[in-house]
């Protein structure tokens, strides 16, 4: 006769991680028990400067600032919670993440926290101008299965159908996240898909952004299907881009950005603001397009960006102001916002928005002209018209962009030193680490990261 066996199985306990999405925009963090979480509410858990100085490839920057000193904490905002039980892998864990503050251990803000630095100025808009923003990120991706898929037609309804397993499950994802999606669809490009989702205020636009991009991962790893955001994952590839809708409203609620009588539908605080991203968009893209593969996609004729200048839906115009329906009886103020498109998913939400509004709102401060406005392909006009006109080129490589934002002025004077001085150490390494790789291999080698 056999004993009983009294010993206790063990089960595997829900763990929450404590995120922060750095500097070149890789969600990093620490887990615990899903039930101690009241533990960590309000001093959070521990984390190292130095984590911010890493490149994509891993390294963490041999100039940065911090070196092996110093100790900071990341301290949760509870509100931004995301909690996804359940999966198509009926074995996996629920995902479930908070993002954070990187602070002091006395709980001062820590300035290189690129989260900090747009809740900073989310809340200038709110206290200098009395603006409220709301914003939202589309992204492109490449979804392939191994063995390989067979090749579908771009848009069609068999592209749609060929992964309309993952589209349900990651649709289901999102809204059990919180992250509202509205749409799901094929793209250009072979095995290329866009997901798009409602607009959000302030800093929990960004927040959603990784949302996105975390909650995609996260089915695709589940379904055994390979996932890239990157901005180029082949040489002779489709390009993806990540598009940043932003409207400005006042604090009663009510859109400014829209004036019915002016030629384009853009108000004259809309001019302004537009004016002072166009003015500073050479150097935002050291931001926005962050790698040396965004350079492969900031190219003319790509639907991405190659000059800086403003269209009325104009696809290769770096900002765009968006289409409008009267149908239904919407009204037209309430739609209309502007398409910031020299961005893509190597860069950091956090860091991307924030620097696209700090240039907005020096234009605004600046009263700056609004100039570069064209409906017509920017490189199909010569220099002359382009010169004429205030069109300017945007960077062509990486190291110019970094170039173009020491030199910004006002721009690189509104940056928390500590930040500045940790993404220059992280991307002159990155930029060494990756000089010697040919376009086909960057494409991969980025992919394989984003």
């Amino acid at each position: 006769m056999s004993r009983l066996d009294t010993t206790p199985r063990l089960s595997p306990l829900p763990l929450t991680t404590l995120v922060s999405t750095d500097l070149i925009g890789v969600t990093r963090g620490r887990s615990f028990p899903s039930d101690e979480l009241a533990h960590y509410a309000s001093a959070g858990c521990g984390w190292v400067p130095a984590n911010s100085a890493l490149t994509p490839q891993d390294i963490i920057a041999a100039s940065n600032p911090w070196g092996a000193h110093g100790d900071l904490r990341l301290i949760p905002d509870l509100s931004s919670r995301v909690t996804v039980d359940n999966g198509p892998d009926s074995e996996a864990p629920a995902l479930d993440f908070i993002h954070c503050d990187v602070r002091e251990t006395d709980g001062r803000p820590w300035g290189a926290c690129p989260r900090t630095l747009l809740q900073d100025e989310v809340e200038r808009y709110r206290t200098a101008l009395g603006l409220q923003v709301y914003a939202a990120f589309e992204h492109e991706f490449n979804l392939n299965a191994t063995p390989a898929l067979p090749d579908r037609l771009a848009f069609s309804l068999q592209a749609q159908r060929q992964q309309a397993g993952f589209a349900g499950w990651l649709l289901g994802a999102l809204r059990a996240g919180g992250v509202e999606p509205e749409m799901f669809l094929p793209e250009y490009g072979k095995h290329q898909y866009e997901i798009t989702c409602r607009p959000s205020l302030g800093v929990a636009a960004a927040d959603r952004a990784v949302n996105v991009r975390e909650i995609s991962r996260e089915i695709a790893r589940q379904m055994g299907l390979d996932l890239s955001f990157a901005p180029k994952t082949a040489e002779n590839a489709v390009c993806n881009g990540v598009h940043l809708h932003l409207s400005l409203q006042d604090l009663s609620g009510d859109p400014v950005l829209h004036d019915a009588a002016s030629a384009n539908g853009l108000s004259s605080l809309g001019r302004h603001w537009a004016a002072g991203v166009l003015h500073y968009l050479p150097a935002l893209c050291a931001f926005t397009a962050p790698t040396p593969v965004s350079y492969e996609r900031l190219q003319p004729h790509h639907w991405s960006a190659s000059h800086a200048c403003l269209g009325q839906r104009n696809r290769e115009a770096a900002l765009r102001i968006c289409p409008t329906v009267s149908l239904g009886g919407k009204p037209v103020a309430n739609q209309y916002n502007l398409e910031f498109r020299a961005v893509d998913a190597t860069a950091s939400p956090h860091l991307a928005m924030a620097a696209v509004l700090i240039a907005g709102r020096l234009g605004i401060e600046q009263c700056l002209p609004l100039n570069a406005v064209t409906d017509e392909i920017p490189d199909e006009l010569d220099e002359a018209q382009r010169r004429e006109r205030g069109i300017i080129a945007l960077p062509t490589t990486l190291a110019q962009a970094l170039d173009c934002l020491r030199h910004s002025g006002a721009l690189f004077e509104a940056l928390p030193r500590p930040l500045v001085e940790t993404y220059f150490a992280l991307k002159a390494q990155e930029l060494a680490l990756t000089e010697a790789l040919s376009p086909a291999e960057r494409c991969e080698h980025y992919a394989r990261i984003y």
